[in-house]
């Protein structure tokens, strides 16, 4: 199975939407390379970046279940870094 490196890009403008977002992020969690979250207090916006190194289905699967929450924004960028398990 191929799996490929991938950054999800997050922004966050409802608070009430952090507890769904963090349990699909521990379902994923084993493809999760790290994860980075900034508080921007300023605009009431959090910013998250997720890397990931999973197969292109499971990345486009957790970045659809994410975008699709309430008040979440989702973004994924994909590299040209492929590898076979």
């Amino acid at each position: 199975m191929e799996t490929r490196v991938a950054v999800i890009s997050l922004i966050v403008t409802q608070p009430e939407a952090v507890e769904e977002l963090n349990a699909i992020l521990h379902i994923y969690s084993s493809y999760i390379i790290g994860r980075m979250g900034l508080p921007y207090r300023q605009k009431n916006v959090n910013i998250i970046c997720v890397a990931v190194d999973a197969p292109q289905d499971i990345i486009s699967a957790m970045s659809g279940k994410l975008g699709l929450l309430a008040g979440v924004n989702a973004k994924t960028a994909y590299s040209n870094v492929i590898a076979k398990e």
